[in-house]
């Protein structure tokens, strides 16, 4: 990484650090409401600005999902005293669940659904460890992209995103594990949903899923409810929650791109949410009469999200040239790790 983009990037946390003090001592002193909403939203403005300052993928990427989507809907349900920064705090606590893709584990309401990792302790540790592994042995696989066919690198882009973001979101959550924090997964093994609704609503990147819940369904569903009744209510609210993903998703690729949306993805989620919303009715319709097994419906599950990225959610990247952007980062943080031990370990034995 060059020394401007490094130094960009210190800038842009600092600021953001200073803003979610600021959200600390000085709106968390405001009544909630909107006057506390009113006090908090330069702090949006800033935050949607931020990525600007980077041009790195993955330092962009981050940046934009961490404080434009995450932290301004956590600063937004904050604003009515709701959500994960509404309960007392210390500070460093606010921090953390302010700024990193984290949600500290609580006691469940009793009919609440809880997500549990199906491996102990060890088996977690063993299991991102062959994660890593098999992420490490992809980057050697892209040495040889121009012998596979084009739907072979889309298949392994389809890993490459699940590898990456389950490691690297696992990576920044260590902040928050080593004050002490006890976390919910951020990832529950997607490989294994067997069906859209458990794909994306227990499995696939559960931070995005637990800030859409109370930011966007769960208001929709109750101002619906007495007017649609409650089926048509849930399914409108999932429906605005897919949409609404898609837009942040559209925001983060113009952060990464710089060139005018086309919405390719904002209509990938808007196919996941109409389809999954198809499947909830169908579900509630056979009532239990059709059930096919986990054999079937997991690789139909894994192959329709994955056959729909490629034509939909794939595209803006691979006509911006972000994912040969995206390898050669990769390339450019090995050969700057060896540098800097390989280097000194090799003057040191002579």
């Amino acid at each position: 990484m060059e020394n401007s983009e490094m130094k960009s990037l210190g800038y842009v946390w600092i600021l953001a650090i200073a803003s979610f003090c600021y959200c600390y001592f000085i709106s968390a002193s405001i009544p909630k409401g909107l006057f506390r909403l009113l006090s908090l939203l330069p702090i949006i403005f800033l935050f949607t600005t931020l990525p600007l300052h980077l041009s790195a993928f993955h330092l962009c990427g981050l940046t934009a999902f961490f404080l434009v989507w995450l932290a301004n809907f956590k600063l937004l349900l904050f604003s009515f005293g709701r959500g994960p920064l509404s309960p007392p705090q210390p500070l460093l606590h606010f921090i953390c669940t302010a700024s990193l893709p984290i949600k500290i584990s609580q006691n469940p309401h009793p009919n609440s659904y809880k997500i549990t990792s199906p491996y102990s302790k060890t088996g977690q540790k063993v299991a991102f460890l062959i994660k890593a592994l098999a992420f490490a042995a992809l980057l050697k696989v892209y040495k040889y992209r121009q012998f596979l066919h084009p739907n072979v690198i889309l298949a392994l882009y389809c890993c490459h995103v699940y590898l990456a973001a389950e490691l690297i979101l696992a990576l920044a959550a260590a902040p928050a594990r080593a004050i002490g924090l006890e976390l919910e997964p951020q990832f529950n093994e997607p490989y294994l949903a067997t069906s859209l609704q458990d794909f994306w609503g227990r499995r696939w990147n559960l931070m995005v899923s637990s800030i859409l819940r109370p930011t966007i369904y769960f208001p929709i569903r109750g101002f619906t409810a007495s007017r649609l009744g409650p089926r048509c209510s849930h399914l409108l609210a999932m429906l605005a929650a897919f949409t609404v993903s898609g837009l942040m998703h559209e925001v983060i690729y113009y952060y990464l791109t710089r060139v005018t949306p086309t919405w390719e993805v904002t209509w990938f989620f808007v196919l996941q949410g109409v389809c999954t919303a198809a499947e909830v009715a169908a579900k509630k319709a056979a009532a239990g009469r059709w059930q096919f097994p986990p054999a079937v419906t997991r690789p139909l599950t894994v192959v329709f999200v994955a056959v729909t990225s490629f034509w939909l959610f794939f595209p803006q990247l691979l006509r911006n040239h972000v994912d040969v952007k995206t390898i050669g980062e990769y390339s450019i943080l090995i050969d700057f790790v060896k540098e800097k031990t390989l280097l000194p370990l090799s003057l040191y034995l002579q």
